[in-house]
């Protein structure tokens, strides 16, 4: 029988799903020092104190995870940046790191399958129960209550960027403006960091190139909803279609 946690963290719900329960204590606690130092909301986190050009020490942490934000401003020629509105704001790639950071912990605890959801996007570690693989709704982002798409898969990753939640919060780093085009980008990978940044990129790169964008980057499919209602996907995506 698995075990269930639902935890309030980092301006969202983390839900845990796990084989076994003795890690999931670490992995909150996790959970909550990354959000201690890294929140945008929190004026005494490292970050804030960083956007008001305070000085703050030397964090390894913290210059690992701008290191990370650079890299992929640079693989989606400025999609994506820590800095989408002039100001210091890692969380595109913090929450999926985070998410990921959880699963490490569950992992080395000795979970050998779990699903770990955090704002809707999702990192799933072996199989489920009976050995069947997880399957993942896909949000439509026009009509709430309803899935556009489902998906399955083991050892995958589910990152869905768009206006269901926030509205227009996704702003296009190269022009400062609201990206428009898509309703609802999701991006599926291996890791959940770089897939949820990669989808945030390509949302905010638009119809026009986004979709063409990921057919180049291995081991990433993309599946997206436009303004009108009209799906688009990349030519691998139907492989994890299900149902």
């Amino acid at each position: 029988m698995s075990v269930r946690h639902v935890e309030p963290v980092m301006g969202t719900v983390f839900s845990i799903v796990a084989d076994v329960g003795d890690g999931i204590p670490e992995a909150l606690a996790r959970l909550h020092a990354i959000d201690a130092k890294f929140s945008t909301y929190r004026p005494d986190s490292v970050i804030s104190r960083m956007a008001r050009g305070e000085p703050v020490a030397y964090d390894p942490e913290v210059a690992e995870v701008l290191e990370r934000c650079a890299e992929i401003e640079a693989d989606t020629n400025g999609a994506f940046s820590a800095r989408p509105d002039g100001r210091l704001d890692p969380s595109g790639w913090v929450k999926g790191w985070a998410i990921e950071e959880t699963s490490r912990l569950l992992t080395a605890s000795g979970s050998g399958s779990h699903l770990i959801v955090g704002g809707g996007d999702v990192q799933a570690h072996g199989e489920a129960e009976e050995g069947r693989p997880w399957t993942i709704g896909i949000a439509d982002p026009l009509e709430p209550g309803r899935f556009v798409a489902l998906v399955s898969g083991t050892d995958f990753a589910v990152a869905t960027s768009g206006t269901t939640e926030r509205g227009d919060h996704i702003l296009d780093p190269l022009t400062g403006r609201p990206a428009v085009g898509f309703a609802s980008v999701t991006v599926i990978g291996e890791r959940i960091a770089r897939a949820d940044a990669y989808a945030t990129a390509v949302f905010a790169m638009g119809p026009d190139r986004g979709l063409e964008w990921v057919e180049k980057q291995d081991g990433f499919e993309a599946y997206a909803v436009l303004t009108g209602g009209q799906t688009v996907e990349t030519g691998g995506f139907a492989e994890y279609l299900t149902g």
